[in-house]
């Protein structure tokens, strides 16, 4: 690939969100194993919540301070630079107490009214810390995005993966509770201390480095409009993020009690939520890490070749990353496909997996393609027709998801069909805005010629899987997803010699 900064920051990131989300993966492994799909199921009506707040507290907030950031950092202006992190930091720990003080305190309204499951009451409490820690490390983290230190957030998000895998462990093998609420809510405890350790090392890094640049003399604006700055490009993102994040919740909340409608067991329709969602879905998705660091990277750049009016650059740029993320898709998909019960009993060490892991792959190729999209769109400063789109996506969902979950036989299998549906909507949607800034060129002789790939590399990897030893599953299952993965490479390469020719 071209050796550019994008490229270049790219696979930087790529490398290190690879490394966080391995450890992330195995937190999931080890948290699988010790919640069970029913505990799984548990955890996973806790998270929307989570999440939702969070976006409450600091959406777009990432995003907001690197573009910031880089402004005043092209500049040496660290004055003003430094004065909007700190205003920033007070501003979300005034805003994320008061939230989190009131999620405290509402956490017996929520568990029993809202998710309907009194077992998830201790792990709301437990949430509140974690979600002000988030805050705060999100303003961090868009400082050393915006001043191009991107190893500093990388790597230290490698250390809270790591320290929330040696705390599950620690703590749960020392208090050995089979109180599934217990557990839950110790689990979700683990996530905050892991938290609060990337808090820390972001703020002892910041400190570090702030002291060494030297700056140039610039106007030092006031507090409230370096603050006001931040929150007019934050606000769009943070309305988008909490209303798609909010209808999101509702769709999670939505699955348990339209399972039971079809005449499902509560405790088997969490365990149905646990291994689908929670177990399928994290090994079909786990190469999104790639999707998400370009996306990271994807918005300045795209902001920058906007600014300079390089279309040339901007298009070249937007058609590469749409096809890597297809590609990407498409392997992951393959390799699923190839080796699905083998894959849920390698990483989770259940026989019942399969069949979901392969329903859940059938997305992956249109999925990654689409969240490349909203990337796309927020670099091109579409904020407005982002929000718009997420929110049809989001209500689509809902409406899906509602349909689907309560039909007996499609079940769970709702949950991957509305994944579907919604990825194809999105795509559409988001495709359409984008052409009317700047010319896209797909053909569909390069769309078949790609499904045509991943025919056969889905051939060729059966045979090899035959040919291997079958008693040596996980020697086998890494060949795999080795040969597979390394073809999307060559891949790339095939793609990107195509492009500059």
């Amino acid at each position: 690939m071209k050796r550019d900064n994008f490229f270049k920051d790219s696979i930087t990131l790529t490398i290190s969100n690879l490394a966080t989300g391995i450890l992330g993966f195995m937190f999931s492994i080890v948290l699988s194993r010790t919640l069970g799909p029913e505990g799984m199921g548990v955890y996973g009506l806790v998270m929307p919540i989570y999440n939702l707040f969070i976006c409450l507290i600091s959406g777009g907030m990432i995003a907001a301070i690197s573009k910031i950031s880089a402004v005043y950092f092209s500049k040496n202006d660290f004055k003003n630079l430094s004065k909007t992190v700190k205003i920033c930091l007070s501003f979300d720990l005034i805003w994320g107490l008061i939230i989190a003080i009131v999620v405290f305190f509402s956490s017996s309204f929520i568990g029993t009214n809202i998710i309907k499951d009194n077992r998830t009451i201790y792990a709301i409490k437990a949430i509140c810390p974690a979600m002000l820690f988030v805050a705060l490390s999100s303003i961090l983290k868009g400082y050393f995005y915006g001043t191009s230190k991107v190893k500093i957030p990388a790597f230290i998000d490698i250390i809270e993966k790591a320290v929330r895998i040696s705390l599950i462990i620690f703590v749960v093998n020392a208090l050995s509770t089979t109180s599934l609420n217990y557990t839950v809510t110790l689990s979700y405890i683990v996530l905050g201390a892991g938290e609060l350790s990337s808090l820390i090392l972001l703020s002892v890094s910041y400190k570090a480095g702030k002291h060494k640049l030297s700056n140039v003399s610039y106007k030092v604006e006031n507090r409230a409009q370096l603050l006001f700055d931040v929150l007019v490009i934050s606000l769009p993102l943070c309305l988008n993020g909490f209303l798609t994040t909010a209808l999101s919740t509702v769709s999670t909340l939505i699955i348990p009690r339209r399972l039971v409608s079809a005449g499902i067991v509560y405790s088997a329709a969490l365990s149905m939520i646990g291994k689908f969602n929670g177990m399928a879905l994290s090994i079909t998705f786990f190469p999104m890490i790639v999707v998400g660091s370009i996306n990271t990277i994807l918005i300045p750049d795209l902001s920058q070749n906007l600014s300079k009016k390089d279309y040339f650059t901007l298009e070249n740029r937007i058609a590469d990353v749409l096809k890597i993320a297809f590609l990407l898709g498409l392997t992951t998909t393959v390799i699923c496909f190839c080796i699905p019960s083998s894959l849920g009993k390698m990483f989770f060490n259940r026989v019942d997996l399969g069949a979901y892991i392969k329903f859940a792959a059938v997305s992956a190729p249109i999925t990654y393609a689409a969240v490349t999209t909203y990337g796309i769109l927020n670099g091109l400063g579409k904020q407005g027709i982002l929000l718009r789109n997420s929110l049809i996506i989001a209500l689509e969902e809902v409406v899906l998801l509602y349909i689907l979950t309560g039909i007996p036989s499609i079940n769970i299998y709702g949950y991957g069909i509305s994944l579907i549906i919604t990825s194809f909507t999105t795509l559409i949607l988001n495709l359409y805005e984008i052409q009317k800034k700047c010319f896209l060129d797909f053909s569909l002789g390069e769309l078949f010629i790609y499904i045509l790939f991943a025919i056969l590399l889905f051939f060729l990897l059966t045979i090899i899987k035959h040919i291997l030893p079958a008693d040596r599953m996980v020697f086998t299952n890494i060949i795999i997803i080795l040969l597979g993965f390394s073809s999307f490479f060559l891949s790339l390469k095939f793609i990107n010699n195509k492009t500059r020719t």
